[in-house]
């Protein structure tokens, strides 16, 4: 059985670095506690160096190798949830969650009499009826995986 590496550990998370090279911080660069690949670490780092050494924001970004867009929103998630607001976050919605069951049975209803999706029209149904906008291909995807089952 072999251990994981923690950069392995940190991709999985989606927390490695992309440019650890672009890390300039002295005490990155010394073999030991702190690690350029860990991409939360990077960011607290970033976020302390400014508040208590009294760096400027553009300063502390461009020492860390990451932007002042990127100094702006870990500074923002860090104040709101604390680490944790570090960690990285999946975007957009974890799931087709505008295709209720509701939304599926009307759309089972409407379809042809041989199965073929005019998910167009379909969509227009489902706005008319229940008042919920989905995109068309989202109809075609959801009825995609319904028969792979």
């Amino acid at each position: 059985m072999t251990k994981e590496s923690k950069p392995d550990r940190l991709r999985q998370m989606g927390a490695l670095n992309p440019k650890p090279e672009s890390v300039r911080a002295p005490w990155f660069r010394e073999a030991g506690f702190f690690d350029p690949l860990d991409l939360v670490q990077v960011k607290y780092e970033m976020l302390r160096h400014a508040r208590e050494d009294g760096t400027n924001k553009a300063d502390a970004a461009a020492l860390f190798g990451l932007s002042r867009q990127t100094y702006y929103q870990a500074e923002a998630a860090f104040e709101r949830d604390g680490m944790s607001g570090l960690l990285p976050r999946t975007r957009g919605p974890k799931s087709a969650h505008k295709l209720t069951g509701e939304v599926m049975r009307l759309v089972e209803e409407h379809l042809d009499a041989n199965g073929q999706l005019q998910a167009r029209s379909l969509a227009d149904l489902v706005h008319a009826r229940l008042g919920i906008s989905v995109h068309p291909r989202s109809i075609e995807r959801a009825v995609a995986r319904k028969k792979k089952r």
